[in-house]
């Protein structure tokens, strides 16, 4: 065998090695457990401050103003339908 031949074996062994690291790494961030835990962080960051653990009220406000908006307006949608 060549010192050539060894090079070229031993690039081809450390590509493949990273290819399968790289697969790797895909298929963890595909999966749908760390998809969900991914989003709910997400989701959890909005109304909590991660750092402190403090809620932030604004946010919670926001929310549920549109909460409340939206079934009163469900309200008035089915009283007016009814007459």
């Amino acid at each position: 065998m060549t010192k050539e031949t060894a090079a070229l074996e031993a690039e081809m062994e450390a590509t493949r090695e990273r290819l399968a690291e790289t697969i790797d790494q895909l298929v963890h961030r595909a999966s749908p457990k760390t998809i969900a835990r991914r989003e709910l962080t997400s989701v959890k960051g909005y109304f909590v401050d991660l750092r402190t653990g403090r809620p932030r009220t604004v946010n919670i406000l926001k929310v549920a103003g549109g909460v409340i908006g939206v079934a009163a307006l469900f309200a008035v949608v089915r009283t007016v339908a009814r007459d």
